[in-house]
């Protein structure tokens, strides 16, 4: 393709969550790849478990592209990392139009909004169970409820026999909607689940011939020529700006525990030149002694808090960094740099006591949404009064939380909420997963 094009796509969405729409994509990838196209993957909103498997799929980094917390420089920057490929494919998150009630950056963070801003029309991944002809009646008001958003056709999923089929298609042929695949129901389709959803990619047993079952699976029963032939919207790439690093040599926890990073914060990062020095704190290891800024993202902790504890060369090399240089953590990083962690048992695990912070995993409260931050005072890469927009996704309770407030923090619609981060000597850490500063 042309440099500086942006190439043709389409956006895998579905009526709402647990459809098996990340099932479709995954094989849709890796069948693709598999005929010899470059596939550049994307993901429609505050997501960092998924495009990790999208990258195992497609061998490509896979990047998220969100309306509410972007605006229009970043979008097209994130969106520009497709030059090169032969088409892209997004992925959206619950259902086509769901989105928050107050508009941010440039939208309300839907899957739609993100179709239309790519020109990308939708394939519509519809549950059929328990009900046959009726499903075309959903679909038909998905086509209808935006006219300003094509959709491609749909791919029936979960479908109970030939009769099953037939009946559903005629439905959909009715409604004049396009049918490009039916999958049976199968039982060993859906992946490995916990409590933030699916399993992280690196810890799946077998990643890569579940995908490609995936893909043997949808090419046995979706028409893959009609699918690449329904992606639209090629367009020479807009000038943008990715984030710039927060300083020049960055240590940055990498394993099992702490694997959330958005990925076009790295890329940002490396392309500005910075240096990223990854270490594992499970495996006891120390950041790099020579690092400007150690930083932990989120992740998973509550699982490894033992390890973690116990993981002396780490704790030590980190309260070591810490007295000269910045720590900042984020959520399950925010969490390792507290006083402690409680696990589901109730068992309290120290962890490096950079800050008071006390969190529980065994008082489970949901703790999910958009945040918009005004700092109070500075963290890595950003001044005091920087205003930073993230998203928030956990379960853990704060239990104690004595150091100073990091920031005033508030939801999606203004509300203030009382995970605020908190600040102490070199170290600042947050429940929010930066995802963009907020110029507004």
């Amino acid at each position: 393709m042309t440099e500086g094009i942006i190439p043709p796509g389409l956006i895998v969405s579905a009526p709402a969550s647990g459809t098996g729409k990340t099932t479709v994509m995954l094989g849709l990838l890796r069948a693709l790849a598999e005929d010899g196209l470059t596939v550049q993957p994307f993901k429609s909103g505050p997501d960092y478990i998924d495009p990790a498997f999208h990258r195992a799929a497609s061998g490509r980094a896979s990047f998220n592209l969100d309306t509410w917390a972007m605006d229009g420089a970043l979008f097209n920057a994130i969106s520009a990392q497709a030059q090169g490929a032969d088409i892209c494919v997004g992925e959206g998150s619950m259902g086509l139009f769901d989105g928050v009630a107050t508009r941010g950056r440039s939208g309300f963070g839907s899957s739609a909004e993100t179709a239309r801003a790519m020109g990308w029309p939708v394939i519509l991944v519809l549950d059929v169970g328990g009900q046959a002809q009726s499903a075309a009646a959903t679909a038909l008001g998905f086509a209808r409820y935006d006219p300003d958003l094509s959709i491609a056709g749909v791919i029936l999923n979960r479908v109970a026999s030939p009769r099953h089929e037939r009946l559903t298609r005629l439905g959909m042929d009715r409604a004049g909607l396009p049918v490009l695949g039916a999958l049976p129901r199968r039982g060993d389709l859906a992946l490995p689940e916990r409590h933030l959803g699916l399993i992280q990619a690196v810890e799946h047993p077998d990643l890569d011939r579940a995908i490609a079952g995936y893909a043997a699976f949808l090419r046995e029963h979706v028409d893959l020529a009609a699918i690449r032939g329904a992606a639209l919207g090629a367009q020479p790439a807009a000038a943008g700006t990715l984030p710039r690093p927060p300083a020049q040599r960055i240590a940055l926890a990498q394993d099992a525990a702490f694997s959330f990073t958005y990925p076009h914060l790295l890329e940002g990062w490396r392309a500005a030149g910075a240096e990223i020095l990854p270490f594992s704190p499970l495996a006891d290891e120390a950041p790099d002694p020579t690092a400007d800024l150690v930083w932990l993202p989120g992740g998973y902790p509550e699982l490894h808090a033992g390890r973690l504890a116990a993981a002396t060369h780490f704790l030590s090399g980190l309260r070591h960094h810490a007295q000269t240089r910045p720590v900042h953590g984020e959520c399950g990083g925010y969490m390792a740099l507290g006083a402690a962690l409680i696990d589901k048992h109730g068992q309290s695990h120290a962890m490096a006591g950079l800050l008071g912070l006390v969190t529980s995993y065994e008082k489970r409260k949901f703790h999910l949404g958009y945040r918009r931050a005004v700092l109070s005072r500075a963290m890595p890469g950003h001044a005091a009064g920087s205003a930073l927009r993230g998203h928030e996704f956990h379960y853990s309770t704060i239990l104690e939380q004595p150091d100073a407030p990091l920031a005033h923090v508030t939801d999606a619609d203004g509300n203030p909420v009382p995970e605020t981060g908190s600040h102490r000597g070199h170290v600042t850490g947050t429940f929010f997963h930066l995802i963009a500063e907020d110029a507004a």
